[in-house]
């Protein structure tokens, strides 16, 4: 693919093309070329090996359980979200526009979005981080914080995050010297967390993708859908049946004989870079199985998605409300403010209402995981407050604009598009 991409741009230079007319369809050709890969093989641009023997695994203990319900942030989680906040409007907004349209953030704007240390929060000092006890209500404000600049972007940014998360959370001593080093260092992989699949109705509990036993470990089969950042990511966990008694997560690196990656462009999240992973008689060791199949850890990891994506949710609804508020208050019908209708008035204070229950929850739901307590309820309740409540926001976003609603100077309708995407996501981010 390399010398096919080469040619063509060295074709695209040539004075003959140009006099034929020819250099606008040939430029894009190879612009698609590189960003798209065709259907190409993984990104196989690093090893993961151990840097350090682990005794044992390195967990974060669970947060110091107050007997209070309190949302207000300490002053550790105050300074992270106003860094992170500050970030998303300095970087992510200005961006958001641009990487909807070209299917990808732009340069260097991930990696100077892994300089915040976002990951390192949910990593223990031991292992290079700098966590000291679980982080989900901490992790549930930077989502929302991200959020409020690009939902798009806040899921490419918060990918890497998902991966160290779950190695944290569920990784033996080998997984974790072998893959936690690297996500410590000055240059983060990309890597995501593959669970869904393109299936109406997709059960995450009920994968299309099989993993059966082989002399050596395993192998896998399938295809996972809506990956973020796909094209670049150097590692994967992935949700596959095991012999059919149950979804099972995997550590698969992009090198892995078998890999490949084709795009998959979608409605909302194009600035993520969504695409195909798939998987084929991809051969893993022993040692690539997470959590040792358990069914309670694969319950935990969707339960923490799903809050995930509520917590972006939140952010994404917080921005439209931001948006409208002086938009109703400014333009003007009949000679007054369109914040004077009734109906304008209610639909903005409604839109407010919901986006306080839905954050309420969500933030209940993260501090009871955060104390070790039982929060699958909440986690239900969040996620029928995102997937509901936020379409209805985004919507309502677009109605409150008119016609501008409908175009892109105004991005509300970015933001409705990337809301839809909530109640069809499974995987991406781990809080």
């Amino acid at each position: 693919m390399g010398w096919g991409l080469s040619a063509l741009t060295r074709l695209a230079g040539s004075k003959v093309v140009e006099r034929a007319g020819l250099r606008k369809p040939l430029e894009g050709l190879v612009t698609a070329g590189t960003r798209n890969g065709f259907r190409a093989a993984g990104a196989a641009t690093r090893s993961f090996k151990s840097v350090q023997k682990l005794g044992k695994p390195a967990r974060l203990a669970p947060s110091a359980d107050t007997g209070l319900f309190d949302l207000t942030p300490t002053e550790d989680q105050q300074l992270i979200v106003e860094t992170v906040t500050e970030f998303a409007a300095e970087q992510l907004r200005p961006a958001a526009a641009d990487a909807d349209a070209k299917l990808e953030a732009p340069e260097g704007l991930l990696s100077r979005a892994a300089e915040l240390g976002i990951s390192l929060v949910g990593i223990p000092e031991e292992l290079g981080g700098v966590g000291t006890e679980r982080s989900v209500v901490t992790n549930a404000l930077v989502a929302e914080a991200l959020a409020h600049g690009d939902l798009g972007l806040a899921v490419a940014v918060l990918a890497p995050s998902a991966v160290s998360t779950a190695l944290v959370s569920w990784g033996d001593e080998q997984q974790q010297a072998d893959y936690l080093p690297a996500f410590v260092g000055e240059h983060v992989p990309a890597a995501a967390l593959a669970l869904q699949e393109q299936k109406a109705l997709y059960d995450p509990f009920k994968p299309a993708t099989k993993a059966r036993r082989t002399p050596k470990g395993y192998q896998l089969d399938g295809v996972k859908a809506l990956v973020p950042r796909a094209a670049q990511a150097e590692l994967f966990v992935v949700s596959a049946d095991l012999e059919g008694r149950g979804p099972a997560l995997f550590l698969v690196e992009s090198s892995s004989a078998g890999v490949s990656i084709e795009a998959e462009p979608a409605m909302g999240l194009r600035s993520a870079a969504t695409g195909k992973l798939h998987l084929e008689q991809v051969a893993l060791p022993a040692g690539a199985l997470l959590g040792g199949g358990k069914a309670d850890v694969f319950a935990e990891v969707v339960r923490l998605s799903r809050l995930g994506w509520a917590a972006l949710a939140a952010g994404t609804a917080k921005a439209v409300l931001d948006y409208v508020v002086p938009y109703v208050n400014e333009r003007t019908a009949f000679g007054e403010p369109i914040s004077h209708r009734q109906a304008v008035a209610f639909s903005v204070a409604d839109i407010a209402i919901e986006l306080e229950g839905l954050r309420l929850v969500t933030l209940r739901a993260a501090a009871r995981a955060e104390q070790g307590k039982p929060y699958a309820r909440e986690v239900a309740l969040a996620r029928k407050l995102a997937v509901d409540k936020g379409m209805q926001i985004g919507s309502a976003g677009v109605q409150l604009l008119g016609g501008h609603g409908f175009v892109k100077e105004h991005p509300v309708e970015r933001w409705y598009r990337d809301l839809r995407a909530i109640g069809v996501m499974e995987g991406a981010v781990l809080l």
